[in-house]
């Protein structure tokens, strides 16, 4: 009798798999009965609305970072900067943010994300606002810095949301989700410069003390959005895929991670996309207000245009992703396709010196600016490949890694940009535009070299078990 239902319990979960593959895995006790999970309770339209409030955080995370892009060259102007203390502004807030991710990483995993979460994004918020009450660059130095400092626990804390209550199938397009708040908040700044911005001297102020204030709605539905006992027990499926779903996992040391050869193919993509999108979102106005000749209105325009392309690429590359796995690919060689795709629509920037203003740089900056982010999500979930219980300060590292080379690479590209205007102000900004475009090849480069070097058997056999 046993063995009968037995027999009718694998045959109602083989239909169950077959009917959708990508539900996610019910836990298993020793002897193989399934077993109740606080997270197995929750459905897939839950779990997408926890990626909604994550897409919004990004959304006022970047509000708060695009703010400065915007009327940089307003501020510039009224305060009297160069381009080299603009670029200062950039370093610190880099060097900030590179602090604040081994930090609230290091935290994220000691504590978890319930409060942590609302607690980073009240601090970067109260940030955002006094940047509005500066007027002089020493002010601004230090809100900047400490906005970086702040925003950098959004990072740890969302990856590791999405770790924890999405599947490996759907963490692609999470993360997708998830960082397209950042074009998001990019569009909808340049239309609150627009709206809020005027020739009156210090009227930029309204647009920091406007963001400012927006962060505090998000913390009422991220508090009012979870139970305690959504944040116990183990995540809804394990970093890789298994035939053997009772077996456990043996506890990895960080160290054993951070000294992997994934680590290090995971270095070179952080730097390669952060290089890439940070150049652009810093420069890019500038670029098109004084090296192009763009008018202000035009320039607050085109950047909106600018981001939601990049939304598009974003969220394209996460369902690219999905519809790659229903095809018989290996999730991690879905991935990597996807990230070479979008490293190769970065690399059109080559063309920018020969291109003046018009519809040919105007195509051009839309196609670097969808590959730009679709390189995100991509990499966001490899990392989310390493480890569990040391996602946070993965994370963490990882960003503090990318933060310190970028700052630096925004003081000197600031230097050589007062230093090339002398010579050829026409094309002062576009070395560092068409470099940084190419970056996201050198990625793809490490990980075909270092990727399968590292990981467990267990980890390669996940990668490529659903081609047999």
């Amino acid at each position: 009798m046993s063995e009968r239902i037995d027999e009718q319990t694998d045959a109602a979960a083989a239909d169950a798999r077959e009917a959708n593959p990508y539900a996610p895995p019910r836990a298993q006790a020793s002897s193989g009965e399934p077993v109740a999970t606080p997270l197995s309770e929750r459905s897939t339209a839950w779990r997408y609305y926890v990626c909604g409030l994550l897409l919004l955080a990004t959304t006022i995370n970047y509000l708060d970072r695009q703010a400065l892009a915007n009327t940089g060259f307003l501020i510039k102007a009224e305060l009297g900067l160069s381009n080299e203390q603009y670029g200062d502004l950039e370093f610190c807030f880099g060097v900030a943010f590179a602090v604040g991710a081994l930090f609230f990483g290091w935290l994220a995993d000691r504590t978890g994300v319930r409060w942590l979460y609302p607690a980073v994004l009240l601090l970067w918020s109260v940030m955002g606002y006094c940047t509005g009450l500066v007027s002089t660059f020493a002010g601004l130095l230090w809100c900047r810095t400490l906005l970086g400092l702040f925003e950098a626990g959004h990072w740890p804390c969302a990856l590791k949301t999405t770790q924890r209550f999405l599947t490996r199938r759907e963490r692609t397009l999470g993360n997708s989700i998830l960082q397209s708040g950042s074009s998001v908040g990019a569009i909808i700044t340049p239309i609150l410069a627009w709206a809020l911005v005027t020739d009156e001297p210090g009227s930029w102020t309204k647009l920091f003390k406007v963001v400012g204030l927006t962060g505090m709605v998000w913390i009422f539905f991220w508090l009012t959005a979870f139970r305690k006992r959504d944040f116990e027990g183990p995540p809804i499926e394990p970093i890789a895929e298994s035939n053997d779903t009772t077996a456990e996992r043996p506890r990895q040391s960080f160290w054993s991670v951070i000294f992997s050869a994934r680590f290090v193919a995971l270095l070179v993509m952080v730097f390669a996309i952060n290089t890439c999108w940070h150049v652009f979102r810093v420069w890019m106005p500038i670029f098109l207000y004084e090296g192009r000749g763009y008018e202000k209105e035009s320039n607050f325009i085109f950047n909106s245009a600018f981001y939601f392309a990049t939304d598009v690429g974003c969220i394209a590359a996460g369902i690219a992703t999905v519809w790659l796995t229903k095809r018989n690919w290996g999730v991690n060689g879905a991935r990597l396709l996807v990230y070479t795709c979008c490293a190769l629509c970065t690399a059109t920037s080559v063309a920018i010196y020969w291109l003046p203003a018009g519809w040919a740089l105007t195509a051009v900056l839309l196609t670097v600016a969808a590959g730009s982010l679709g390189l995100f999500p991509c990499y966001y979930s490899f990392s989310q490949e390493l480890s569990i219980e040391h996602q946070g300060k993965i994370s963490g590292v990882l960003g503090s890694f990318a933060w310190v080379t970028v700052a630096v690479l925004h003081k000197y590209n600031g230097r050589f940009i007062d230093a090339a205007l002398k010579l050829d102000p026409a094309h002062a900004y576009d070395l560092g535009m068409m470099l940084s475009g190419l970056c996201p090849l050198l990625g793809t480069v490490g990980m075909l070299l270092l990727w399968n070097r590292g990981g467990s058997k267990e980890d390669r056999h996940g990668d490529t078990e659903t081609r047999s």
